[in-house]
């Protein structure tokens, strides 16, 4: 479970400055230690050594997509060591397997004192890449099974690295004032009208949305110090340090739904397309590892809480620059020479023997249009992958030109895809993709 401040490297030394700023005017009392909270008895629904409970536990951590984050690349699931990598430096995810390197010395209250409050069994508070703006909101019962399920698993001896985050962001300190800007434990998960469906169905999203899926750890914009004065904002983000722009799920010109059939969304959760649309880059992890084992009855009460958050053009497009004719020509000779067999053409896409799009139309797609061209960018430089699902185990894939087109060349090519066929996006520059490109070697 990971968060990613939506601003380049160079945020960093910002905001280094800011957060030293707050901490000399702040006081004595950020140098105090943390203190544990108290917590509420454990929920007595659940015995952590009922099979039940387990199982509940199971399926709650596959909700919250845990293992993604917790789980170093050929290393067991679970036993944590997997660097994510932030704005301010690299952060390592914690062992949740009960070896004494993890959870072994832990109790259910230790848990959920982590859960609600970002706190660790000792006190010391947590770096906010673990999501507790997200987590704070998951319910004593849910936070025991998720506790009883990480008890029940192998125990993984795993020394984790020292996070790597500078010598004021590293700082308890430093997360003292992040948190007076950004955290409040336990608020109420947003509201949302009755639209004709069940209040019980609603509520259900809001939970998953805003608490165990955190989507605003991804969805959300944020300042230079990584932070909204909203953390459940939806609005959608650039996740510097990967590369790749969360769109906003407010906005249906971007990822929002509110213009999409519930059916749609779940199908799109659940096989990782839905007409033209496929999803590829982190979303495509979230599905593979997450979303396409969750249960049909919160699939769609995810898809239908996302459907009644309220429409919100949230970007106002930019005034388009007058294309180079030069640039022009040179990104339709790239164009057909490595994307029209799979394209079209003229941007139409290519059906497979399904019915379904096998390559999706570039005409219109939404993807091509977004303001921030850091999705198409990461595309074409890393290739684009879509899950392999139950529904859709073998996904056509698109290769990565890394090695065969310059970063100029790539702009060139992207400025006519966003330019063509109807479409009318800014351009792309040379420097747009060296930028994007570093953030995503990071």
């Amino acid at each position: 479970m990971s968060v990613h401040p939506s601003r380049r490297r160079g945020a960093g030394t910002v905001a280094v400055g800011v957060l030293l700023a707050l901490l000399l005017c702040a006081g004595a009392w950020l140098l105090w230690p943390s203190q544990p909270v108290a917590v509420p008895p454990l929920s007595p629904t659940n015995r952590l050594d009922d099979t039940a409970t387990i199982e509940r536990g199971r399926y709650l951590a596959l909700l919250g997509n845990c293992m993604g984050c917790h789980t170093a690349r050929g290393s067991p699931a679970f036993a944590g060591g997997r660097g994510i990598g932030t704005p301010f430096g690299t952060v390592f995810s914690s062992n949740l397997t009960p070896d004494r390197t993890g959870l072994k010395d832990w109790n259910a209250d230790d848990f959920w004192r982590a859960l609600h409050h970002g706190q660790s069994r000792d006190g010391r508070l947590l770096n906010p890449a673990f999501p507790y703006t997200n987590t704070t909101h998951v319910t004593r019962p849910d936070s025991d099974a998720l506790f009883a399920f990480f008890r029940s698993l192998a125990p993984v001896e795993s020394t984790i690295p020292g996070n790597n985050l500078g010598r004021y962001l590293g700082s308890q300190a430093a997360l003292k004032a992040w948190r007076t800007l950004y955290f409040r434990p336990g608020e109420a998960v947003a509201s949302v009208t009755d639209n004709g469906t069940t209040i019980d169905e609603l509520q259900r999203g809001a939970y998953l949305v805003n608490g165990l899926a955190h989507c605003s750890a991804c969805h959300v914009p944020r300042n230079a110090l990584g932070g909204n004065s909203d953390m459940l904002s939806l609005a959608g983000g650039l996740m510097a340090a990967q590369g790749w722009y969360a769109p906003s799920l407010l906005d249906p010109a971007e990822g929002g739904v509110q213009e999409r059939e519930v059916a749609d969304t779940v199908a799109l959760f659940q096989t990782g397309r839905s007409g033209t649309h496929i999803v590829t880059g982190p979303m495509a992890e979230v599905v593979q590892h997450s979303t396409q084992h969750w249960q049909v009855d919160d699939l769609r009460a995810m898809a239908v809480y996302l459907k009644a958050l309220p429409a919100t053009r949230s970007r106002v497009q930019p005034t388009v620059e007058a294309r180079s004719e030069n640039v022009l020509t040179l990104g339709a000779k790239i164009y057909e020479q490595q994307c029209a067999q799979c394209h079209g053409a003229q941007g139409q896409g290519v059906k497979g023997n399904d019915g379904n799009w096998a390559y999706p139309p570039l005409a219109g797609n939404s993807t091509v249009l977004q303001g921030v061209p850091a999705n198409l960018v990461q595309a074409v430089l890393y290739g684009g992958f879509g899950p392999s699902t139950a529904g859709h185990p073998r996904p056509f894939g698109m290769p990565p030109f890394v090695l065969d087109l310059s970063g100029q060349e790539i702009a060139d090519l992207l400025t006519y895809v966003r330019g063509a066929w109807g479409n009318d996006a800014p351009p792309v520059s040379a420097l747009d993709v060296q930028q994007l490109r570093s953030a995503a070697g990071q």
